[in-house]
């Protein structure tokens, strides 16, 4: 379950479907993965084909799914929650 979000244009989208901080070309897509990132017990829920899930480098430990080329959606995973669910291009 989504418990946070870092991006606030996407927690627009995802409480009412729309937003004016996401670009329309990647909302819909955006919808699909927080909606199964939303439904995961774990982080591995996400790791299914078409999705590019990884686990990112670093400290805290923070997982990724690719929206578009550049664009990634970006958690962190706690007790059974996504936190500060991100978008961001980090390429």
């Amino acid at each position: 379950m989504i418990r946070s979000f870092r991006h606030k244009g996407l927690c627009r989208l995802f409480e009412t479907g729309q937003s004016p901080k996401v670009a329309p070309e990647m909302q819909a897509r955006c919808l699909r993965l927080m909606d199964v990132l939303n439904g995961a017990v774990a982080p591995d829920d996400m790791n299914l084909p078409g999705f590019y899930f990884h686990k990112l480098k670093g400290k805290p430990e923070r997982y990724s799914v690719r929206v578009t080329g550049n664009w990634r959606l970006t958690y962190r995973w706690d007790d059974g929650h996504a936190l500060d669910v991100n978008l961001e291009d980090y390429h």
